[in-house]
């Protein structure tokens, strides 16, 4: 994959930390999966992924959490 940050085509299956904020509530997710370049650091992390981040911030903020730091698992 070329990155768009710095236009090289090195990147790895590694992992990220994100962070979503919305209004009062701020998500941590640790241990993402994601592409990383190898030379900027520059992080991608996947369509389903980013679904299912989605998906459990949608739950968390109707819960009415503030603050919370997880790490992702595969459904």
């Amino acid at each position: 994959m070329k990155c768009v940050i710095c236009k090289q085509d090195k990147t790895y299956q590694g992992t990220a930390t994100i962070t979503l904020e919305r209004a009062a509530t701020t998500l941590v997710f640790k241990q993402v999966p994601a592409l990383v370049c190898e030379t900027c650091g520059e992080e991608y992390v996947g369509e389903d992924v980013t679904r299912m981040l989605l998906v459990h911030a949608e739950e968390a903020i109707k819960a009415g959490v503030e603050v919370d730091v997880r790490y992702y698992r595969a459904a």
